[in-house]
């Protein structure tokens, strides 16, 4: 029997999207649905899960205010400085730089990727610890700098452990720039500065958008660089969960905690879409 054309483009379809739809459904859907589950149980005498319904566990995320402020400080205080560093970097190599040079200095940018983000972050606890910079106060006659477990040692460490994944979508967009309407800009008067924030960053606004969104997002779950950097002193989200899951075993507490975190990344999102989306009009602006 014949298989029409209309049926065809549908087995094609679901040839392509099933598998894809299948792996996300075992590994996001599933897992995130017990999570959810964990989240209004209760922690079993032993450690672990111990089914119930109840609210308790999220009522006491208060408990880990602390790892909240952290997160949801230092999170968007780093995407902003991503954002202050990455926007000069990302217009020269979009505008200015020499087209001959340009793969050249974006690979300086990749390379970094290269190496274990786990070696880059140990590091800076050298260059940060008793025996790196401080160590040159001491001989410039400054004593008692301590720049490691502190604030602005994680927050080092988010800008320079993030600033590539700010500084390419913002490329991207300037890149795709039509230079026309620079010229357009210039010849009707207007000055460098004008141009600048009358064409170039409203046309450059989704790409800074997709940074920022992807930044915070993965800020909100960051583990590594809190608890090298700041010494367990400076708690995320990420560092609660993996002290209530591996250590404490109260896998209801931190699944509410999860659930929660997931709320807010959906949340930002979803901001952060509503304004590309506001600023770019009708064009499409995909910030995933």
């Amino acid at each position: 029997m014949a298989v029409s054309a209309e049926n065809k483009r549908r087995l094609v379809t679901a040839a392509l999207v099933g598998p894809a739809a299948v792996w996300l459904f075992t590994f996001l859907v599933l897992p995130f649905t017990a999570v959810v589950i964990f989240a209004f149980g209760e922690r079993a005498p032993e450690g672990g899960y111990q089914p119930a319904f109840t609210l308790a566990q999220f009522a006491n995320l208060g408990a880990r205010s602390a790892a909240f402020t952290n997160t949801l400080t230092l999170a968007p205080i780093g995407a902003l400085a991503c954002l202050l560093i990455a926007y000069p970097v990302a217009y020269y190599l979009a505008i200015k730089a020499d087209q001959k040079y340009r793969m050249f200095l974006i690979s300086l940018i990749v390379i970094p990727f290269w190496t274990s983000m786990l070696v880059r972050t140990y590091a800076w606890m050298y260059l940060l610890g008793a025996r790196g910079i401080p160590h040159l106060f001491e001989l410039a006659g400054i004593d008692d700098v301590r720049l490691l477990n502190t604030p602005g040692a994680v927050l080092l460490g988010i800008v320079y452990g993030y600033l590539p994944l700010m500084i390419l979508p913002i490329y991207v967009s300037l890149e795709k720039l039509d230079r026309r309407l620079l010229d357009a800009s210039a010849d009707l008067g207007a000055t460098p500065l004008s141009t600048f924030f009358g064409v170039t960053l409203p046309l450059s606004l989704p790409g800074v958008m997709t940074g920022v969104a992807l930044v915070t997002i993965l800020l909100l779950g960051e583990y590594l660089i809190p608890q090298l950097l700041g010494g367990g002193k400076v708690f995320f989200i990420g560092n609660a969960l993996v002290d209530l899951f591996l250590q404490s075993r109260n896998w209801p507490f931190g699944s509410a905690i999860a659930v929660t975190l997931v709320v807010v990344v959906v949340a930002v999102l979803l901001v952060a879409m509503r304004i590309a989306w506001r600023v770019s009009g009708s064009r499409q602006v995909d910030l995933i």
